[in-house]
């Protein structure tokens, strides 16, 4: 039986913008390490937080809840987020539960 791949985190900061790359498995198990990463990334409001998420290979309920709050901290706080390089698995429930329209800005396909 295949071990389920851990979930990962890996943060790079460039001019105006932190990107965090995550990778693996974002649930319940792991959800605490990601909201303690991305609280503080959260709060950086004079550059763009993007998520990329092309090593990602699962997310449930918890892991999208966690993407949602990000979003709605980031609004509230009028700072610039974007996610990028959604693996089509991931892109059809992002769809299927309708936030894809508040992650995806207008230059992604």
């Amino acid at each position: 039986m295949k071990q389920p791949d851990k979930f990962s985190m890996r943060t790079e900061t460039q001019e105006g913008r932190c990107i965090v790359y995550m990778g693996g498995e974002l649930d319940l198990e792991s959800a605490a390490q990601m909201r303690a990463a991305m609280a503080p990334l959260v709060e950086l409001t004079d550059r763009e937080l993007v998520l990329n998420l092309r090593d990602l290979e699962y997310i449930d309920s918890t892991g999208i809840g966690i993407l949602v709050s990000v979003v709605k901290a980031r609004h509230a706080n009028e700072a610039p987020f974007t996610v990028e390089a959604i693996p089509p698995g991931i892109r059809k429930l992002f769809d299927m539960t309708g936030i894809t329209p508040f992650l995806i800005t207008s230059q992604q396909t």
